[in-house]
């Protein structure tokens, strides 16, 4: 992995990373979109599942990832969660999780406000509409720890960096992203 890759070019000058990357590359009407249309619109978890068991192998043979101390996936608000009745961040992290033999934190961070879609918006409109959505519930469970944060597609990396700024209110706390999908300009 490279640390000057498409994925980490996304977060440079906005939040410090380890580092960052995607299994694929994210195109609208593209097979990758259709995959995880399936997976987390229409109930598919097994999808989300095996491509982090997939992903996971690929990760323990890069050094930017062996250090990783705990997975934990991008929260859903309580809301969403309820209406579409799993976290996809949670099932590839899951996924993830037994290839690289690491826990999932589920309980560290939580999303407070319900955001809108982010699907039809402006980089700037979705830096908006996630600054200040993430609250660090249990700083100490994430102290001096390099957290591996999950989510199913990077476009902007405006949730990503939301979530990560959250986690680095922690003391020490180093942060990778990885997502199933990557959406470049």
């Amino acid at each position: 992995m490279q640390k000057d890759n498409p994925v980490s070019k996304v977060f440079w000058g906005r939040v410090t990373l380890e580092s960052a990357a995607a299994f694929y590359f994210y195109r609208k009407g593209g097979k990758v979109q259709q995959l995880i249309h399936q997976f987390k619109y229409k109930g598919h978890k097994e999808i989300g599942l095996f491509l982090g068991e997939q992903y996971g192998h690929e990760l323990l043979n890069s050094d930017d990832f062996r250090e990783i101390n705990t997975i934990l996936p991008v929260p859903l608000h309580w809301k969403k969660l309820q209406k579409r009745g799993f976290n996809q961040s949670e099932v590839f992290a899951n996924g993830l999780a037994k290839s690289l033999q690491k826990e999932v934190d589920t309980t560290s961070i939580t999303r407070t406000i319900a955001t809108s879609t982010q699907t039809h918006k402006s980089r700037y409109k979705r830096w908006e509409n996630v600054n200040e959505i993430f609250v660090l519930k249990h700083p100490e469970k994430l102290a001096r720890k390099h957290i591996l944060l999950v989510d199913d597609v990077i476009t902007t990396g405006a949730t990503m960096e939301a979530c990560v700024q959250t986690i680095q209110q922690a003391s020490e706390t180093r942060v990778s992203v990885v997502s199933i999908g990557f959406a470049s300009h």
